[in-house]
């Protein structure tokens, strides 16, 4: 069952439930009481048919109006499996017995074809709670069976005794199919553009997690290993240290302020700055660096969304550098062949091949590159890590 109070949406779907409920429940009690109410009222029809036929039409036309207001609360194509309940299943029953009664009494005062009308909304009704398959199955057997009355008793007109009842009962199909048609697609519509308001809101949140990582794992992995090389500096070159820790104050204080830019929105990874702070940082850490940077390619036509993507891919591999790896010596080479900006970072210093989770790593950056039509690998061989990518120039709005 759906909760029209919070799935409703709009007041816009709301007010077209609503109408969908008065249209579909005036036009029955409106042809129950126009065309039967008329037949009952009609010269020699006795009083005790008139008084059932009265009963029967009051409770056929209220067993409609509740079961379609239940009916746009329920969506059987949701839920195929789901059964309407006990007390959908009574209000069908007393639906069916007052239409009974009324088609009855109509048959018995010889009106030979408008007694199906009441059968045929109520059937239509009841049709609407039922799988696809097996709702045109009961239509196609109540119009069999209305057929049956006019056949066996005849009449004035045999034909249309025998042909109006199953054209009653499937034109309200039509109009009662039709118009619940419009407004489980018109729910659904709202439904569909609600869940992309979530998706969007999610994205946002897995966007924001990964520059979050991509930020202050980097800056707290150098400012441990700059910690750790001013501890043991400490007592051996007292001035060293102090630069260190006022590298590790420098780098506090930048930290905080990207932390801030991510919160604003503002800040977006460059690869000219990341480039530039992969050599400086890995310097500091000990480590031999030779930038190979193609300057063709430092200076190049390379979309800002194409730059952030492989500023993000210098980084985690830098910071992997720094995290997991014994590295003494590292190589970056970056260069513009045929179309790709290719990237290559490598150390020598694995001491292990890569865990089987990245996390939000070099794993969701494969993810990010791919969908920007590029590529990113890692290899370990012997105590060598190379993560190597490849994007195409003309992928900035993928990247975006």
């Amino acid at each position: 069952m759906r909760d029209h109070g919070t799935d409703g949406g709009t007041a816009a779907l709301r007010s077209f439930r609503r109408y969908t409920w008065w249209s579909l429940t005036g036009s029955t009690a409106f042809f129950l009481v126009a065309v039967a109410g008329t037949g009952l009222l009609a010269s020699g029809v006795p009083v005790w048919a008139r008084g059932a036929g009265a009963a029967a039409l009051a409770v056929t036309a209220v067993c409609c109006a509740v079961l379609l207001h239940r009916r746009l609360a329920f969506d059987p194509a949701a839920a195929p499996g789901e059964s309407p309940g006990r007390p959908l299943l009574a209000w069908m029953a007393a639906g069916a017995a007052g239409t009974a009664t009324l088609g009855g009494v109509l048959l018995a005062v010889r009106d030979d074809a408008l007694w199906a009308l009441a059968p045929a909304m109520t059937v239509s009704v009841v049709a609407t709670f039922l799988p696809r398959a097996r709702r045109w199955a009961l239509i196609a057997v109540a119009m069999a069976a209305a057929a049956v009355p006019g056949a066996v008793a005849g009449g004035d007109d045999p034909v249309r005794a025998v042909l109006f009842p199953p054209g009653l009962v499937a034109f309200s199909a039509w109009v009662t199919l039709g118009s619940l048609w419009a407004w489980d697609i018109a729910e659904r519509l709202n439904a569909a553009r609600r869940l992309d308001g979530e998706l969007a809101v999610t994205r946002e949140r897995l966007r924001f997690a990964a520059d979050l990582h991509d930020i202050q794992g980097h800056h707290l992995q150098v400012i441990a290993r700059k910690s750790e090389l001013a501890a043991r500096l400490a007592a051996a070159d007292p001035p060293r240290a102090t630069a260190e820790m006022l590298e590790v104050q420098r780098l506090a204080t930048n930290a905080l302020s990207d932390t801030r830019a991510v919160v604003q929105g503002y800040r977006r990874t460059t690869l000219e700055a990341e480039l530039a702070n992969a050599g400086r940082v890995l310097a500091a850490a000990d480590i031999r660096v030779q930038m190979n940077v193609e300057p063709a390619a430092a200076t190049g036509p390379l979309p800002d969304a194409c730059r952030h993507l492989l500023g993000l891919v210098v980084r985690e591999a830098t910071t992997n550098v720094l995290r997991h790896s014994r590295a003494r010596a590292a190589e970056v080479n970056y260069r513009l062949t045929n179309g790709l900006a290719r990237l290559r970072v490598r150390n020598d210093g694995a001491t292990g091949p890569p865990g089987s989770g990245a996390g939000t790593g070099l794993r969701t950056l494969a993810d990010r590159l791919r969908a920007a039509g590029g590529e990113l690998t890692w290899e370990h061989e012997h105590e060598s890590f190379v993560v190597a990518a490849c994007l195409p120039v003309d992928a900035s709005a993928e990247a975006r």
